[in-house]
Order: C-alpha cells, then sequence, then structure tokens
C-alpha cells in the first residue's frame, strides 16, 4: 500500500503530480481556511505525512491519537504551533523551511519599515479620500531612514538580510541575538548591544525573534517606555512576542512615534482590534514570505522533507 500524505490546505497539483505515483496525497479543500480540527485529528491517526500551516496545532492532543505518523513538515521557519519536544519522543521528525525566504521576509520587513517611516499607507488613504486639495510644508511629514540607526532584534538568517538592505541606506546597524552573529559584524560592521540599550538607541527596532518562553511578551510597556518618542517599532517574527495593549497604549499617548506589524497575538484579527483605530500603524495580514516564487519554493521544500523522510533517508530541514 502507498503511503499517506495529508495537505492542511488546497495547494496546484503542479506541486504535486511528481509524487503522485508514490504516495496518496490527500488535500484539505480550501486555500484559505484552516482544516477543521477534529478533522486534523482523525487524518493525523490515518496517514504518514502531513504538510502543516502556522494555524495547525500539532500538540500533545494529537501526538497521542497518531499511530503511524513519520513527518509533519511546516509550511514556515516558526514551529511554534507544534510540540517538537513530544513529537519526537513518538518517533515524528518536524521539519521546516528556512533558508529559501530569507531575503523575500527580509524585503517586506523593510519595505514595511519604509511605508511606516514615510506614512505611505497614509497618504495614499488620503489622496483617495479626496483630501489633497493644496500643498503645505509639512503635509504628511515622515521620518528619514537613511543614517538612522536600526536595531534588529534576532540577528539570523532574515535578520542578516535585513541588515543588508539597511546598509544600502546608510544606517548605523545594531542588534541583539542570543549569541554573537560574527558573520553580520564583519560583513556588515553590525554591532551587538544588550537588549535594554538597543531598544534605547535605535530609531528603528525591528523583531526577527521566534517565539520561546524567554521571548514571549518581550516587547511590554517596560520596553516600549525606554524607547525614543521618535522611535518605529517593526514586528515581522511572531505576534506573541509583544504586549499589544502595552504597544496600542504606546502608540496612542506617543510614547512612540509609529508601528509596521505582519503579525499578531490572534490571527486573523478581529475588526475590532483597537489597532485598527490608530493612523500611526502599518498593519499586514502575515505576509512576510508571500511571494508566488517563495512559497513555491517552501511548498516543494516541505513536500522534498516529506519524501525524504517517508523513503528512509534523513530530512532536508529538520528541526532538532
Amino acid at each position: 500500500m502507498k503511503k499517506k500524505i495529508y495537505i492542511t490546505r488546497k495547494i496546484s497539483n503542479q506541486f504535486i503530480e511528481k509524487y503522485a505515483d508514490k504516495y496518496d496525497i490527500e488535500m484539505w479543500e480550501s486555500e484559505s481556511k484552516p482544516v477543521p480540527r477534529d478533522l486534523l485529528l482523525e487524518k493525523a491517526q490515518e496517514v504518514d505525512a502531513l504538510c502543516t500551516m502556522l494555524s495547525d496545532k500539532v500538540d500533545e492532543e494529537l501526538l497521542a491519537k497518531q499511530t503511524q505518523l513519520k513527518v509533519v513538515a511546516n509550511l514556515a521557519v516558526g514551529y511554534d504551533n507544534i510540540d517538537v519536544l513530544k513529537a519526537n519522543q513518538s518517533g515524528v521528525t518536524v521539519t521546516n523551511t528556512p533558508g529559501v525566504l530569507s531575503d523575500t521576509t527580509a524585503d517586506l520587513t523593510f519595505s514595511l519599515l519604509m511605508a511606516t517611516a514615510r506614512r505611505i499607507v497614509e497618504a495614499d488613504a488620503y489622496l483617495r479620500a479626496g483630501k489633497w486639495q493644496d500643498w503645505s510644508p509639512f503635509l504628511l511629514a515622515g521620518s528619514d531612514i537613511h543614517h538612522k540607526t536600526i536595531g534588529i532584534v534576532g540577528m539570523g538568517r532574515i535578520g542578516k538580510q535585513v541588515a543588508k538592505r539597511a546598509s544600502g541606506f546608510d544606517m548605523n546597524i545594531v542588534y541583539h541575538n542570543r549569541s554573537r552573529n560574527k558573520e553580520a559584524e564583519g560583513e556588515l560592521g553590525a554591532q551587538y548591544l544588550p537588549f535594554d540599550q538597543l531598544i534605547q538607541q535605535a530609531d528603528f527596532i525591528v523583531s526577527l525573534l521566534p517565539l520561546t518562553d524567554e521571548t514571549h511578551e518581550l516587547f511590554d510597556s517596560k520596553a516600549f517606555e525606554q524607547m525614543k518618542e521618535t522611535a518605529i517599532f517593526i514586528n515581522v517574527s511572531r505576534g506573541a512576542v509583544v504586549d499589544e495593549k502595552a504597544l496600542y497604549e504606546a502608540l496612542k499617548q506617543g510614547q512612540i512615534k509609529g508601528a509596521g506589524l505582519d503579525v499578531f497575538t490572534k490571527e486573523p484579527i478581529d475588526m475590532n482590534h483597537p489597532f485598527l483605530s490608530l493612523d500611526n500603524v502599518v498593519l499586514l495580514p502575515h505576509i512576510g514570505s508571500a511571494s508566488t516564487e517563495t512559497r513555491s519554493n517552501m511548498i516543494n521544500l516541505c513536500l522534498e522533507n516529506i519524501d525524504a523522510v517517508l523513503s528512509g533517508k534523513e530530512a532536508l530541514t529538520e528541526v532538532k
């Protein structure tokens, strides 16, 4: 019998046709809506491999029910939706998609920084609303980016690519990370700083952190109080590294100048979310790696990981 693979979103047949003769492949019917929890639990008991999205919880409940699952391939770099320890204890390999999305996510990160600093979204809405009737020296004046200090919190693959883009704007690059990134220091002149010093000195604070117990709500009211009033905060990592109530108050009270957010504690956000009432925040629907080319590469990598494990080989990008 063919080994079974379940993919938790509908994807084009072009991605799976090369594996169709080798595996029994089934997909959830929707491209955008998450697979129902009860169906995911049911499928986990029937298949040898799961290809999951960030919204799919692969937790103790699911892992306790499975009997033949060999691999979970997560369509993301982050894997906070998966209990990796329990998976490994159950003999399940977990993979992610590092590397293939670093440049694309860095592009989005710097685009979000620029859009927030120069009030691009606000200016577009201003024009479309018919408010552009005249010209004044400080009409929708934003913040310069060039020659400012960017503070990158989380200097991994994506962080290094963001720093590379910042260098093109003659920015002063400082960073904080669990360990020193000698490559970023040597190639880009990045300077390591303790977290408290970074948030006090940087004009742009960019969060590219993984979500862990240590990083959960790292950006809290104390952190925002330490930032400059002219600081702009950018988050393209995980929503829960931020205390959203504290950020809302910091933006509303003018403790910081603005924010650009691609991620949120609860996704999708509710249309009554307080951030939607603010003009000094740019909001994106978690599209950090969303280019056609990169998402295609991510899907291919997931399937290559699944094929490797089910063929008795080592995964290409195992989470350890």
